[in-house]
């Protein structure tokens, strides 16, 4: 009887072995080609942090600006703190344009 288990087993563990040895032998190339993934960046990821990083500065922008029209408005109805808010936002509005150029 065991020598009919015995080649029985192995036929079924030979599948196993080969398994675990495919993943031993794989395991490090897989390590370096994620670890090289996860340092670099492409070209498409830089361009979309860089589209991010706009559509940022000009929804400020366009945040500031209406704060400021909204200023300019109270100031134009004698509101002298309106009038110190928009210069304010007026600086504030120069400032984040420097930074987009």
């Amino acid at each position: 009887m065991r020598y009919l288990l015995f080649p029985a087993a192995a036929l079924l563990l030979s599948g196993c072995v080969t398994s675990l040895v495919r993943e031993v032998v794989t395991a490090p190339i897989k390590i370096v080609s994620k670890t090289a993934d996860v340092l670099t960046t492409s070209q498409s990821e830089t361009d979309e942090k860089r589209g991010r990083e706009m559509r940022k500065r000009e929804e400020a922008l366009g945040k500031l600006s209406r704060q400021r029209d909204k200023a300019r408005a109270k100031c134009e109805d004698g509101d002298r703190d309106a009038c110190e808010r928009a210069r304010s936002l007026e600086d504030e509005i120069a400032a984040v344009q420097e930074q987009i150029n």
